[in-house]
């Protein structure tokens, strides 16, 4: 299927382009999230009329990403896990948890633009984890899980 990207989609293109899709990824998660349209004639000229104002939006949304990741980059979100005498957590620590952590901060965080690179956390101590605030941000914040045993 032929689309039109409204938005920066990762691994497939910028905002204005037409690319073509497996039907399913179009109908079931491009156009109802609202970042793509079906690339007819009557779509494609509405969407070069709205362009520059689909441009200023995306340049707005970048912008409010960059400043949000410049106040957030190399802080630290202190989480307190039950733990055994090991060091190793009962349970683990989620990317749910950090963005609820990061929320209390005042940070605006979904626990979908957490990525933790090696799963949940498991042991005691310091971890490294990558919060992605836009498709072209992606800050790195420090996690310190301490152990409380029971």
């Amino acid at each position: 299927m032929q689309i039109i990207l409204l938005d920066k989609v990762v691994n497939l293109g910028n905002l204005g382009e037409i690319v073509k899709v497996k039907d399913g990824y179009a109908r079931n998660f491009l156009i109802p999230s609202g970042r793509a349209r079906r690339a007819t004639a009557a779509a494609k000229a509405e969407f070069e009329a709205k362009r520059a104002e689909l441009e200023k939006a995306a340049a707005e949304k970048l912008a409010a990403a960059q400043a949000e990741g410049e106040k957030l980059a190399g802080g630290t979100v202190k989480l307190t896990q039950k733990s055994g005498v090991d060091g190793r957590l009962f349970g683990s620590v989620t990317n749910h948890d950090i963005a609820e952590e990061l929320n209390k901060q005042g940070y605006k965080v979904v626990k979908s633009q957490i990525r933790l690179p090696n799963g949940p956390i498991k042991m005691v101590g310091d971890s490294s984890v990558s919060v992605a605030l836009h498709t072209d941000v992606v800050v790195d914040v420090t996690v310190s899980v301490y152990g409380e045993t029971a």
